[in-house]
């Protein structure tokens, strides 16, 4: 097979919710914009609905479209995006419950969807999102009186638990929401793992799900292997790749695999980079191309059938910290050209 093939643990998927669940004091949703963080929101959706989620975030409303084809009538599909002009349809007709974040948004639902769910995010300072506490204070009263299902902020600092901007945004949202009868939400994953005074009504874990940091003790889900397409020799002192960026130290066997910057392999990782054939490293040389990546094999001892990226020897954050990003950049990345597999 000449494509990469992307295996998907939705057993492992599912034992990080229930891990993360387990350190939640209300319930636990989950978060699967981006197309399930890039492995798919229909297959990743169906895998939590079975598992006991109940409560969905998308970041669009065509997203929420989307997931509710998949997991039916029923569980909540809350929208980060608010209700934006032109989204009325699909909140109307796929039960989306729009986050609102401004009071112009709010004027919007009410009037186009009067009685139809909708939540609150308020910006408790990470200044991305959300009703700012003058704004917030001028129509708390009326918004409550509306009946939100939900009263949501997001932490900016939450992978960094000594960070003082977790405690002031708590006692930011602490300050705009106590004494209302609403549930509320403040934690994703890395709230959730500040611990219970961060928890509130509902946490909302999405990239912990996913087997990314920081999330550290979470089970990986993803697997990625590279077929080999040709297997070359090359002398000390040839190159190999754009560039004549590598030049060979000694006689080398090179491996050039199906895959590239156009899969979501991100071109700068390529200097920090290492494919494995079996348990045995094996550096990626010259420069990531947009459908190809060679690799010395030399130490292997034989020309292998594939390279692996992801899975036993490295997470989605070892490829992050080699390409200089974050694990959530690389599995949003990950291409259509993947031959997905779906282990149960």
């Amino acid at each position: 097979m000449t494509s990469a093939t992307l295996s998907i643990d939705l057993g492992a998927l599912v034992r990080n919710w229930q891990a993360l669940d387990a350190m939640s004091e209300g319930e636990t949703g989950a978060v699967v914009k981006a197309n399930g963080y890039g492995l798919g929101a229909p297959v990743v959706g169906r895998a939590l609905l079975r598992a006991g989620v109940r409560s969905f975030f998308v970041a669009t409303a065509d997203e929420g479209n989307t997931l509710r084809g998949a997991i039916g009538q029923g569980p909540a599909i809350y929208v980060f995006s608010g209700h934006m002009v032109g989204d009325t349809t699909a909140i109307r007709e796929a039960a989306l419950t729009p986050l609102l974040n401004s009071v112009d948004q709010m004027l919007r639902h009410v009037e186009a969807l009067p009685g139809h769910p909708f939540g609150i995010q308020l910006d408790s300072g990470m200044n991305r999102l959300g009703m700012e506490p003058a704004e917030w204070s001028a129509v708390r009263d009326i918004a409550v009186a509306q009946g939100p299902t939900l009263i949501m902020s997001h932490l900016a600092c939450a992978d960094e638990p000594s960070h003082p901007m977790n405690a002031h945004q708590l006692a930011e949202f602490r300050a705009m929401t106590d004494g209302l009868d609403v549930p509320r939400s403040l934690a994703a994953t890395g709230g959730t793992i500040l611990g219970r005074e961060y928890h509130f009504d509902m946490t909302r874990p999405g990239i912990g799900l996913y087997g990314g940091l920081p999330f550290v003790d979470a089970t990986p889900v993803v697997t990625l292997d590279l077929p080999v397409i040709q297997v070359r020799d090359v002398a000390q002192g040839e190159t190999v790749g754009y560039g004549n960026t590598w030049i060979a130290p000694r006689d080398a066997r090179i491996a050039t695999v199906s895959g590239g910057y156009a899969d979501g392999l991100i071109r700068a990782m390529g200097p920090n980079a290492t494919l494995y054939a079996g348990d045995v490293p094996c550096p990626v040389v010259g420069r990531v191309s947009m459908d190809l990546i060679t690799a010395d094999v030399t130490d292997a001892g034989h020309d292998p059938v594939d390279l692996q990226l992801m899975g036993q020897h490295q997470s989605v954050d070892t490829i992050a910290d080699a390409a200089g990003t974050i694990g959530y950049e690389i599995l949003t990345s990950l291409g259509l050209r993947y031959h997905r597999a779906l282990v149960q």
